[in-house]
């Protein structure tokens, strides 16, 4: 592939003078618009490194088997140790976008990521490798994350798939050395991204390192859970898929175009499910098409088990990326919709947090099955199973924990949005929280008098709300269910 690594910097440099010049403050008609689209270009940008790379990595398994004298499972570590630093080291970027904001954590993190990358290019040793190329990923998701969060409300679950859409794979004809180098050389386009992480209003303020009372909420707790166990098995199939069509008598080239194919399709399911998420009469519900979408992903792995053909790979990998791209799509939107704004850039970490620990398990586990059995249709059957579970477990434990009573207990109950509005106003929030909190309550303020007609006219005309894991239309901006 003939991408030059300046190419991305060439396109965003008028971006970076934009921001030098630019004074401070809010910068336009967010949210929902104004600098909130050139935020989310960065996020496509930056999204696109995060998930690509553990993806393509796997191209060169088999040369680093060769070159290392080693098995899968050692390979397979590569891929997880990558995601594993992505969302282990989520606790530590919430603390330090709480305390320093997004944009210089955005920029560490860009010249973090881009040394790990060229130093692994010049290793010796596959734990030389675990080292460097591990080290890239950190403090480079979360912020983007959260500033994505803070510009966008009416929009944002478009605003999430368009961002999450940027993760095809870049790269398949280079030498592992020289495709080290050049992710090395791409990712300092990250720190061009940072740099237009702008703040809405204000300086830091005083908050919480890290929120631990999310685990109070049982949203968040289900949540966690269902994301443990999806992340098992969801990135097994296409750090394995390589290697399994190499192994049918898939020529190398071919194999790796595979990876593509997954690529392509998830560029456009994301934002088309992001989409479809924002419609009004499905963003009350978005945890059951979360859980729709991450069931059709199990199923898809079960039934593309005993695919050998080179045709029915290509149809494995274009279903795979159909359902993978909504799971992508919806997954943040859910929690962003839970925690509420206050709590996300905490909730986010933790979170992460616990999917590192299921990434560190589940491909090198993989790995290790087939290094014993030589066999891969285990791996799909296993895999897909646990993402089955995910979307089982999930959809029953929002519809039997998740909904408020019916009859007048309701009122007693309050989301936790609303405990999140009365939280703020006995603290001084920082940026971004503070940000969101202003447009909500400008935006979005309704007279006491008005919320008390309203709820009147919601009893006669509604046998019984259901508010979900991922909040319901009134209070999807405020973080209730």
């Amino acid at each position: 592939m003939g991408t030059n690594p300046g190419f991305l910097s060439f396109v965003l440099v008028p971006i970076w003078k934009e921001v030098a010049r630019s004074p401070p403050g809010r910068p336009g008609p967010a949210p929902d618009g104004g600098w909130g689209w050139v935020v989310l270009l960065s996020c496509f940008v930056v999204t696109g490194f995060s998930y690509a790379f553990p993806k393509a990595v796997s191209v060169y398994f088999k040369a680093l088997m060769r070159d290392f004298h080693v098995g899968y499972s050692d390979t397979a570590w590569i891929s997880s140790i990558m995601l594993a630093m992505l969302y282990g080291t989520g606790p530590v970027s919430s603390i330090l976008v709480n305390q320093f904001g997004c944009r210089p954590v955005m920029l560490a993190g860009g010249l973090l990521a881009s040394s790990g990358m060229i130093l692994a290019s010049f290793t010796t040793s596959l734990v030389q490798l675990y080292l460097t190329a591990g080290a890239w990923a950190w403090l480079s998701l979360q912020p983007l994350l959260i500033m994505l969060g803070l510009y966008f409300d009416r929009r944002r679950p478009l605003a999430n798939g368009l961002a999450a859409a940027g993760s095809p794979v870049f790269l398949s004809h280079f030498g592992w050395r020289g495709g080290f180098l050049l992710m090395g050389g791409l990712l300092l386009n990250c720190c061009t991204c940072g740099a237009v992480m702008r703040p809405l209003a204000g300086g830091p303020g005083r908050r919480r390192l890290l929120d631990l009372s999310v685990f109070t909420e049982r949203g968040f707790v289900v949540y966690a859970i269902a994301k443990f166990i999806l992340v098992l098995g969801l990135f097994v199939p296409t750090i394995m898929l390589v290697n399994y069509a190499k192994d049918a008598g898939v020529p190398d080239a071919e194999a790796a175009f595979l990876l593509s194919v997954i690529g392509f399709v998830d560029i456009v399911a994301r934002p088309a499910c992001g989409a479809l998420a924002g419609l009004s009469r499905v963003r009350p519900h978005v945890a059951y098409l979360f859980s729709l979408a991450m069931l059709a992903n199990g199923l898809t792995d079960l039934c593309s088990a005993r695919a050998r053909s080179y045709r029915a790979l290509v149809g494995f990998c274009v279903a795979f990326g159909l359902s993978y791209g909504m799971v992508g799509a919806l997954q943040f939107e859910v929690l962003m919709a839970t925690v509420g704004a206050r709590r996300f850039p905490s909730a986010i970490g933790l979170v992460l947090l616990v999917e590192a620990v299921a990434v560190l398990i589940g491909p090198p586990s993989a790995g290790r099955l087939v290094d014993a059995l030589k066999n891969y249709e285990i791996i799909f059957y296993l895999a897909g199973s646990e993402v089955l579970l995910s979307a089982l477990f999930l959809s029953t434990a929002t519809y039997c924990c998740l909904r408020k009573p019916r009859g007048p207990g309701l009122a007693s109950d309050p989301h936790p949005g609303a405990r999140d509005t009365e939280a703020e106003n006995d603290g001084d929030l920082g940026p971004p929280a503070a940000a969101i909190a202003a447009a909500q309550n400008s935006e979005n303020h309704v007279a006491p008098e008005a919320e008390q007609s309203e709820g009147k006219e919601d009893e006669e005309g509604e046998e019984e709300r259901k508010p979900v894991l991922g909040g319901s239309v009134e209070t999807l901006g405020k973080g209730g269910f």
